[in-house]
C-alpha cells in the first residue's frame, strides 16, 4: 500500500504518500481514530481509503473542491470566491490538494472559505481515500536494435493510458509506459496490450521517425506500422499525411499539441465541467461544438480535430513541459518511456552546434576577478575537456540532451537517472535535507539558506548541517537515503575538495542522495558521477563560477526548490539572478522536485504597475512538474476570479488594485518578479507595493 493515514501531532488525520514524500494534513475539532475500509467505496480510484466520525474538516491550504452526488453528476466546484449550503444527503467531495484525495459523506454539508473548512453539520462517519501521482510501469519490453522492434515497442506504450476519453488529457488518467531494454530479441509481457482505437501512424522504417511519433502514439494509443508514405490513418478511412513542407517531425508534434489541447477543451464536457479559460478564448474565435466532439468514439474525434487548422487554435496552446533532444540510436529506446511519460516532445538533432566552454561566462569570470575580493570556486586553472553542444532552441518549458556532448542550455537526461528514480524507496521519515559547507570562505551562502530550507511549517523537514568533512566523512554522508544534498566548496577534476584530500565521486558505486545542487567549479562529471552510482537529479556548473554569482544562484535556488519547483523549473527561474546562472545545467531527471508546492503547481507571479498609482497587472504562470504534469488545472485566487485554466498557461494574466494584490500575495508563499527583481510573496510589506 503506497498512502499510508494517521493521526497529526494535532487533532486530525494526516496522509502521507510515502514514495513522493507528500504529506496533507486534514484538522478535525478533536481527535479522531482512523480504520481501514475497501477501496471499492469510492468511484474514482484511490490507493488505500479509511473511515472515521467528526463533524468538520480544515484545510491548511486554498484548493478547488468538486461536490457530486453518489451518481457522480457535479452538484458543485467551490472556488476560493465561494461558499456552499447543501441539505442532508450522500455527497461525494473531491480535494485537488497535492495528495489526491475523495471524501463520502452522508450529513448535510457546508463548505466556508473564510476558515478553509467542510462542515457536516453533527458528527457523522466520514470515508477517505487518497491515490498517490506515483505510476509505475507494467513491465518491461525487450528489443533488439531494429527498426521494427521499435515500433512494436512504441505501439504498445498505449497500454499505460487508463481512457482514450478526452479525460486522457489529466495527468492522472495517464500512467507510465512500460520500460524498454535491449536484447538479443523482442519480448513482451502476455498483459501490456495497448487498447482498440483503430489509429495507425505509418512511418519508412527510419529511427528518428519511430522516435518522434512515440508521444503521440502513447496518447492516442495509436499502432506505429511501416509505410511508405508518413501518415496518420484510422479503420474508417481517415488519412492525415505527415510529410509536410515542415518536415515528418514537426508534424508529428503538431499533431500532439493539437490533439492534447482539444482534449483539455472537450473534457469540460465531461465530469469536470468547469470554466476553462482556454475554453473561452477559443470561442470566441471559433465555432466548435464542444458537447458533440466530447461523445465520439476515439478514431472520429481525432477525425473531426484534424479538420480544424493546427494555426486556428495555435495561439492559445499552453507552453509545452518539455521538448527533448533525442540522438536516434538503438541506445535512446531505452529512454523514450521516460519520456514519453512526461508527455515530452521528441526531437531527433539535425544541426546541432558543437562548441567552447559558453564564451560570456569566461568573459564574466575575468571581469569580476579584476576586483580582488572575488574567488571562484575552484582551487586551481581547469581547462575544459568536454565537448559542449548547443541544441536548437525550442517552444518549451524545458528542453532535454539525450546523447554524446555536454549540453549548453538544456538538461542532460540519463538512463541511469530514470532507472534510480524507478527504484526510489519508501519514506517513513521526515524530508532530509543535507547541506555541506567545505569551505569558510563560502559561509554566506551556508548562513542563507540555513533560513531556507524547513521554512515551511506544514512539510516535515529534518535539515542538517555539515561543515569541514574528510572524504570519508562526505563517502558517509552520500551514502545515507537523503531527498537533497546542497554541496557549498571547491571542487576540480579531482573530485571534492575535504579537509584531507579529495573525494572522486567517480569511485563510489553506492549513493542513496536524491537530488543535489553541486555549486562549486566544474561539478558537471562529479555530478554525472553522482547519477551513475544511484543518485536522480542535480544541478551542476559547466566551469568556473564566481563565489559572489554562485551565492545568489544557490540561495535562490533554495528558495525554489524548497517551494515545490522542480530542479529544471528551478535552474530556469534562478539563472537571470546572477552572470553566472547560463553556467549552471541540470544533470539526470530535471522533474524530480524535493518537495510539493503548495498549490499542487509551482506558480510564478510576474507584477507591472500601471503609470495609473494603485493599479497592477499581474500575469500568473504554472509550471507542471512529474507529479502535476500537462493538463492540470489551477484557479488563480486573485479578486474573486473563478476560471480554471491549464497549468502551463503563460498567458493569463489580472488587472488589480493595490489591496488585492496583496491579498493575493499573502495566501501562499511564491516568488514573485517585481520591478524586474524576483522576490518572495510573503516577504513583500504593503509599502513596497
Amino acid at each position: 500500500m503506497t498512502m499510508r493515514f494517521g493521526c497529526s501531532d494535532d487533532d486530525g488525520i494526516e496522509v502521507v504518500d510515502p514514495i513522493e514524500r507528500h504529506r496533507y494534513e486534514l484538522g478535525t475539532p478533536s481527535a479522531v481514530t482512523p480504520n481501514s475500509i475497501d477501496i471499492d467505496e469510492f468511484r474514482f480510484p484511490v490507493d488505500a481509503a479509511v473511515s472515521f466520525r467528526t463533524s468538520s474538516l480544515t484545510l491548511p491550504t486554498v484548493v478547488p473542491i468538486y461536490v457530486r452526488d453518489t451518481d457522480g453528476t457535479m452538484l458543485a466546484h467551490v472556488t476560493p470566491s465561494d461558499s456552499l449550503s447543501l441539505p442532508d444527503g450522500e455527497y461525494a467531495i473531491e480535494l485537488c490538494t497535492p495528495i489526491k484525495m475523495y471524501l463520502r459523506v452522508s450529513s448535510e454539508l457546508t463548505v466556508d472559505r473564510t476558515n478553509q473548512s467542510l462542515d457536516f453539520g453533527e458528527e457523522t462517519t466520514v470515508l477517505l481515500g487518497a491515490r498517490s501521482h506515483h505510476e509505475h510501469p507494467a513491465g518491461t519490453i525487450t528489443v533488439t536494435d531494429s527498426v521494427e522492434d521499435a515500433m512494436r515497442a512504441v505501439s504498445l506504450f498505449g497500454s499505460a493510458v487508463k481512457t482514450t476519453s478526452p479525460e486522457r488529457s489529466y495527468p492522472t488518467l495517464r500512467g507510465h509506459p512500460p520500460t524498454v531494454e535491449l536484447g538479443d530479441s523482442f519480448e513482451a509481457p502476455e498483459d501490456i496490450v495497448a487498447p482498440e482505437t483503430g489509429i495507425r501512424i505509418e512511418l519508412p522504417r527510419e529511427r528518428s521517425y519511430v522516435y518522434a511519433a512515440a508521444p503521440l502514439a502513447y496518447y492516442l494509443g495509436a499502432r506505429v506500422e511501416p509505410g511508405s508514405v508518413p501518415r496518420l490513418v484510422t479503420d474508417s478511412g481517415f488519412e492525415h499525411r505527415l510529410d509536410t513542407p515542415d518536415g515528418v517531425e514537426r508534424e508529428l508534434e503538431h499533431v500532439l499539441r493539437h490533439v492534447f489541447f482539444f482534449d483539455c477543451l472537450c473534457r469540460t464536457e465531461g465530469l469536470y465541467q468547469v470554466d476553462l479559460h482556454e475554453r473561452r478564448a477559443v470561442e470566441s474565435t471559433v465555432d466548435i461544438d464542444f458537447e458533440r466532439l466530447y461523445g465520439l468514439p476515439s478514431d472520429e474525434r481525432l477525425e473531426a480535430y484534424l479538420s480544424v487548422p493546427y494555426e486556428t487554435l495555435e495561439p492559445h496552446q499552453p507552453e509545452w513541459k518539455l521538448v527533448s533532444h533525442v540522438a536516434p540510436s538503438a541506445q535512446s529506446a531505452e529512454l523514450l518511456p521516460f519520456l514519453v511519460d512526461d508527455l515530452a516532445i521528441v526531437r531527433t538533432p539535425t544541426q546541432t552546434k558543437t562548441t567552447a566552454a559558453p564564451q560570456i561566462q569566461v568573459d564574466a569570470v575575468q571581469e569580476f576577478l579584476r576586483d580582488g575580493d572575488e574567488f571562484t570556486r575552484s582551487t586551481a586553472s581547469q581547462p575544459s575537456s568536454m565537448e559542449f553542444v548547443e541544441p536548437e532552441s525550442a517552444d518549451a518549458v524545458e528542453q532535454a540532451w539525450v546523447g554524446e556532448g555536454t549540453p549548453v542550455g538544456a538538461n542532460k537526461a540519463t538512463i541511469e537517472a530514470y532507472r534510480n528514480r524507478l527504484s526510489r524507496t519508501m519514506a517513513d521519515d521526515d524530508i532530509d535535507i543535507v547541506v555541506v559547507c567545505n569551505d569558510t570562505q563560502m559561509s554566506e551562502e551556508r548562513d542563507d539558506i540555513d533560513q531556507v530550507y524547513g521554512s515551511r511549517e506544514e512539510l516535515p523537514f529534518d535539515v542538517q548541517i555539515h561543515r569541514s568533512l574528510t572524504t570519508d566523512e562526505l563517502t558517509e554522508v552520500l551514502r545515507e537515503e537523503t531527498e537533497f544534498l546542497h554541496y557549498i566548496g571547491h571542487i576540480d577534476q579531482g573530485g571534492f575538495e575535504c579537509t584531507d584530500g579529495r573525494l572522486d565521486a567517480r569511485e563510489l558505486d553506492d549513493v542513496r542522495v536524491d537530488a543535489f545542487l553541486l555549486n562549486g567549479c566544474t561539478s558537471y562529471e562529479q555530478g554525472l558521477s553522482l547519477i551513475e552510482a544511484g543518485a536522480i537529479g542535480g544541478i551542476v556548473t559547466l566551469s568556473d563560477v564566481i563565489n559572489s554569482g554562485a551565492v545568489r544562484i544557490g540561495s535562490t535556488l533554495a528558495r525554489l526548490l524548497n517551494g515545490g519547483f522542480p530542479l529544471s523549473v528551478a535552474l530556469e527561474t534562478a539563472r537571470g539572478e546572477s552572470i553566472v546562472g547560463s553556467q549552471y545545467v541540470v544533470v539526470g531527471d530535471g522533474g524530480l522536485a524535493i518537495t510539493q508546492a503548495e498549490s499542487g503547481t509551482p506558480l510564478l507571479c510576474v507584477v507591472e504597475e500601471h503609470e495609473n498609482k494603485g493599479q497592477y497587472s499581474i500575469q500568473i504562470r504554472g509550471y507542471p512538474t512529474d507529479r502535476s504534469g500537462m493538463g492540470g488545472l489551477i484557479v488563480p485566487y486573485v479578486s474573486n476570479n473563478e476560471e480554471y485554466t491549464l497549468n502551463s498557461n503563460s498567458q493569463l494574466s489580472f488587472e488589480v488594485s493595490k489591496s488585492e494584490l496583496a491579498e493575493f500575495l499573502q495566501l501562499e508563499g511564491m516568488p514573485v518578479r517585481l520591478r524586474h527583481e524576483l522576490r518572495w510573496s510573503d516577504e513583500i510589506p504593503l509599502y513596497e507595493l
